[in-house]
């Protein structure tokens, strides 16, 4: 029987590098791809603090690859991560929206572009070393569950996945805890067994997002107010890009009690101010939804909502309010709800049942 030929994404890191070793202990014709993405050819390395996308990345996974006995190659995806992520998370920003750029770009750039190379080498699955499992339902669907380690889980990142994407997706890791996953590298020789983990986005290596937007957009965001929900002026602001809500530390003014960003106005420049209460809210309206373990989403239908990667989630009603468009009510208020962050919904036993982006806080 021939074997199934399986693409792994590696990005240098213990868990893809884990993840090729399992799936060529498991009987597949495993290739190992790096997919280059930011960084031109002679620029510095990137990746010194564990970043999944600078030199050091490419020069971590050759080794792994020819220590496990596989090929390797590294791919160019530098257009379409432009296209995808790049411009994608400078417009969030200047509309003020607080942007997910590692769920666009595992949608369009390490699945979408990813699989269909793959495809045309001849492959039948792309695997990665993300920490989620796929399962076929008994409604035919494909759809994500939750990891077995829950405080490593990716799921929320993942939500965006389509059914052709998963069905012809392996992620070996989702089974194992993270020292497990170390273990298995120490046990093995794989030489990246104690290598850290990413932490920032790959591409602003000094976590300075206002400054990288307004680099790529050729000039300085303008100042504006600070300002009360009634509109009373508390003071100047450097430029709504350096803003999200929830915000407390850096906002540069003191009224004598701890303060933070409620709202951000793009149409008139404002940074709106209130008190820690102000920032929690039970509802929130989202779009460009992508249901999973579901056709579609349903009035009435309940789920465990989560509104960012750390968020533990919590209990919600979903009704429906447009083609591409839903109200979700949650039992008790959450924090920081915020436009361009994603809201994925779970079922109860952490299967992933869809989400999308939030458009705006409406209570």
């Amino acid at each position: 029987m021939e074997k199934k030929k399986v693409v792994v994404g590696m990005s240098g890191g213990v868990d893809s590098s884990v993840a090729a070793y399992l799936l060529k202990e498991a009987g597949y014709d495993v290739t190992g791809v790096t997919m280059q993405i930011w960084q031109s050819e002679d620029e510095e390395d990137m990746s010194g603090s564990g970043g999944c996308c600078g030199l050091s990345a490419v020069d971590d996974a050759r080794r792994v690859a020819r220590d496990i006995g596989i090929p390797y190659y590294v791919m160019n995806f530098r257009d379409e991560f432009k296209d995808k992520v790049i411009d994608y998370f400078v417009n969030e920003y200047v509309q003020a929206r607080t942007p997910n750029p590692c769920i666009a770009c595992n949608r369009y750039v390490k699945w979408e572009s990813l699989l269909e190379r793959s495809m045309m080498l001849g492959a039948d699955y792309i695997a990665t070393g993300h920490y989620a499992r796929i399962e076929k339902l008994e409604n035919g669907r494909y759809a994500l569950r939750m990891s077995k380690t829950s405080a490593k889980d990716q799921t929320y990142a993942l939500y965006n996945l389509t059914q052709e994407q998963l069905s012809r997706t392996l992620m070996p890791v989702g089974d194992y805890e993270k020292d497990e996953i170390r273990e298995i590298a120490k046990k093995f020789n794989i030489r990246v067994a104690n290598k850290p983990d990413s932490q920032e986005i790959c591409f602003v290596s000094d976590n300075d997002y206002a400054s990288f937007v307004e680099n790529e957009i050729g000039k300085k965001m303008s100042e504006g107010n600070f300002v009360t929900a009634d509109g009373e002026i508390l003071g100047q602001h450097k430029g709504i890009l350096h803003y999200t809500i929830g915000q407390r530390k850096g906002l540069g003014i003191a009224l004598g009690h701890p303060i933070f960003v409620t709202e951000i106005r793009p149409e008139t420049n404002e940074v709106v101010i209130g008190k820690n209460e102000d920032v929690f809210g039970y509802s929130l309206e989202a779009n460009n939804l992508n249901a999973m373990a579901v056709e579609k989403f349903f009035d009435g239908m309940r789920a465990v909502g989560k509104i960012r990667y750390s968020h533990k989630g919590e209990h919600c009603s979903i009704k429906v309010i447009g083609e591409d468009r839903i109200r979700i009510d949650f039992d008790e208020k959450v924090r920081a709800i915020t436009p361009g962050q994603a809201v994925v919904l779970y079922d109860e036993s952490g299967l992933v049942l869809g989400g999308g982006t939030i458009i705006k806080r409406c209570d």
